[in-house]
């Protein structure tokens, strides 16, 4: 308990260095957000208000401090081009993100796992050279070419499910799997070919241990040990991974959610830095930021419940 108190704490500086990183990096972005609050017909005098309004005219770090007290409090602000509030924004953007990463490493794991654990079986079969191939080359495939191809498959030529479309959970659960199915496996595929190259080689590693030995000694069955005593062990450099994988997945869902037309916050802030509105970046930034931030967090708890001599080691 200790030792997640303290990894805790440790979060609150971590966070404060990615919120002033990304306010920091916002405000590098070209153009005046004065223009694009009041137009390009604004006068001086107008954009010299619009500036005293924002605080632009402040030092960064006070303009910081500003906007961190605002964010404590839950406000990020309002869009320049919508006048919308920005947690507004994001609480209906948010979901279809988060809802698209989740299925996508559900697929992921779900696909990997079995594959890797049986490639570690029996290295150098042809299950294990083809999953091998098949991982090189989903990780030589850019994910929008998949993602057109897997369009032009499954919704022009087979027409099984929608190329384009959201529809949210609440109204039509099975409409909802439906949208969702080709975005993520478009997005979860890659993370297939990282998982499973990453957790086969840790399994071959495991299973030449000495308490595998042992366990084939008193005639366990090799299912018992692959799963009971091989994988657990072998999952500490797959939880790494996926952890570290979500910032790529969060850049991944960018691109996707440009391609299948959903409404997530890839789109959001897309549109956000084509119309130069700096507020509405700002909160995308700092949210999918923060979640990285978290989901490494939980990353470290998992460790032990993945295996429980990092538990004791912890609690010395």
């Amino acid at each position: 308990m200790r030792f997640l108190v303290k990894r805790f704490l440790m979060l609150i500086p971590v966070l404060l260095v990615v919120t002033f990183a990304s306010f920091y990096l916002t405000s590098l972005l070209p153009g005046d957000p004065a223009l694009a609050v009041l137009g390009p017909g604004a006068t001086p005098q107008a954009i010299a208000q619009e500036h005293a309004r924002l605080g632009l005219d402040e030092n960064i770090l006070v303009r910081y401090g500003h906007y961190l007290s605002n964010v404590v409090q839950g406000d990020l602000g309002k869009s320049a081009t919508t006048k919308e509030d920005v947690t507004t924004q994001l609480g209906q953007r948010l979901p279809v993100t988060l809802e698209l990463l989740v299925l996508s490493q559900i697929i992921a794991f779900a696909v990997s796992i079995p594959l890797a654990v049986l490639s570690a079986r029996r290295p150098g079969s042809l299950l294990d050279r083809l999953s091998t191939g098949g991982a090189f080359a989903l990780l030589a495939i850019p994910g929008f070419m998949l993602g057109v191809l897997l369009v032009y498959i499954f919704a022009v030529k087979w027409q099984i499910f929608p190329a384009t479309g959201y529809t949210p959970l609440t109204t039509d659960p099975l409409q909802n799997l439906k949208t969702m199915v080709l975005p993520s496996v478009t997005l979860g595929l890659g993370s297939v070919a990282v998982y499973l190259r990453v957790l086969r080689s840790d399994m071959i590693n495991t299973l030449q241990q000495d308490f595998i030995t042992m366990a084939r000694a008193k005639g366990m069955s090799q299912r018992w040990i692959l799963l009971r005593h091989a994988l657990r062990p072998s999952t500490f450099s797959l939880l790494t991974v996926a952890g570290l994988n979500i910032g790529a997945l969060i850049g991944g869902a960018l691109v996707v959610e440009s391609v299948f037309a959903l409404p997530g916050i890839g789109t959001l802030i897309v549109t956000a830095i084509g119309q130069r509105d700096y507020l509405t970046v700002q909160g995308v930034v700092l949210v999918a930021a923060t979640g990285y931030v978290l989901v490494n967090f939980l990353v470290d708890v998992l460790y032990g419940v993945a295996d429980p001599r990092v538990r004791v080691e912890r609690a010395r």
